[in-house]
């Protein structure tokens, strides 16, 4: 029976025939808004929250740096940062000789791991045959994930024996004219740590550096084939220029990597508080900051001695803040400002 015969009244248009229904849209309940408008305030504020936890964490730590270290601070002052004097027995302190074998190291690293980074983000990115890309990206990144321990046993057992009995009697004997290699070849030392430090570096740096230079557009690589130039003109100019911020910031990244390491330094670097002479200063053993918490943190039995341990973690707080402000200005130097682009 039709709505018309139950004297039902039918909607607009609903007499006319090829004409569609009008439906009234539905109005939402109050209950839904309110639950909609919930949601969103919760979303917002975990997000938020998120965060702004980077920012008090890291207030967190550096207000337990200096409140635990405000006895060091208050007995020694500023001059604990120059001073050169480690006695933990007549508790006096001075962190100079930590802040300069962490930041010798670490630039040594750099020197090292910076020309291996890129030619093996150059070689896999431009020139590694297909069928080896994939591998030799996986081997790479590989080396990141090896425990840091492995590392300093791996450099204890082989590269250590290395350096005495070879390489550093090698550089005594035919560099040592330069005043950089000399002293006593003990394997431990400051060559020992660099070299391990820029094997660990080696594929944080590499593996930025392929990431943003596969990022480069072919067009790029295809406009500076077209004016001719060769494999290595378009590496040049095509690519590396384009790539350069990312390349900065691979490199401050592996800096951190450096700065930070404990264990593996720890055990190659010799572990004496002491500044060496500039000609012997690469085959001296040395310390860093990172090492001498590690390595005297739980033989730490005065309060002052306790205190002066945590300073020296405020000092390598201070210089890896230094070092990434460092970093921002150099990316800005090259940049401009601005995403890096091809000059033509």
């Amino acid at each position: 029976m039709s709505n018309a015969a139950l004297g039902a009244p039918l909607p607009s248009g609903a007499d006319e025939p090829g004409k569609a229904l009008e439906v009234a849209p539905a109005i939402p309940k109050k209950t839904d808004i309110s639950r909609a408008w919930f949601g969103d305030k919760s979303f917002y504020a975990i997000v938020v929250a998120c965060g702004t936890s980077v920012l008090v964490i890291v207030g967190l730590i550096l207000y337990e740096l200096i409140s635990r270290s405000d006895l060091a601070w208050k007995a020694f002052g500023f001059k604990f940062f120059v001073g050169q004097d480690w006695d933990p027995v007549n508790d006096h302190y001075g962190a100079l000789p930590f802040v300069y074998g962490t930041v010798v190291s670490s630039l040594l690293a750099l020197l090292l791991a910076v020309p291996v980074s890129m030619g093996v983000a150059i070689f896999i990115t431009e020139m590694c045959p297909r069928r080896l890309k994939t591998f030799l990206s996986f081997m790479t990144e590989l080396l990141a994930a090896i425990p840091s321990v492995i590392y300093g046993l791996w450099a204890i057992f082989v590269l250590v024996p290395l350096l005495r009995e070879n390489v550093e009697p090698f550089l005594i004997k035919t560099l040592g004219w330069t005043g950089l290699f000399a002293g006593q070849p003990f394997g431990i030392g400051m060559l020992a740590a660099g070299i391990i430090l820029a094997i660990m570096v080696v594929p944080i740096i590499s593996s930025m550096a392929r990431e943003v230079m596969t990022a480069v557009p072919s067009a790029q690589r295809e406009a500076v084939y077209a004016l001719g130039a060769t494999r290595w003109e378009m590496i040049r100019m095509g690519v590396l220029r384009n790539a350069r911020a990312g390349i900065v910031g691979g490199v401050i990244l592996g800096l951190g990597r450096a700065l930070g390491e404990t264990m593996a330094v720890t055990m190659v670097i010799g572990n004496r508080p002491e500044i060496s002479k500039l000609t012997e200063a690469l085959f001296a053993p040395a310390h860093t900051m990172a090492s001498v918490i590690a390595n005297e943190f739980s033989e730490a039995t005065g309060d002052l001695y306790l205190s002066a341990l945590i300073e020296v973690g405020l000092a390598l707080f201070v210089v890896t803040v230094i070092v990434n402000i460092l970093a921002q200005l150099l990316v800005w130097s090259v940049t401009r400002g601005m995403p890096a682009r091809g000059n033509g």
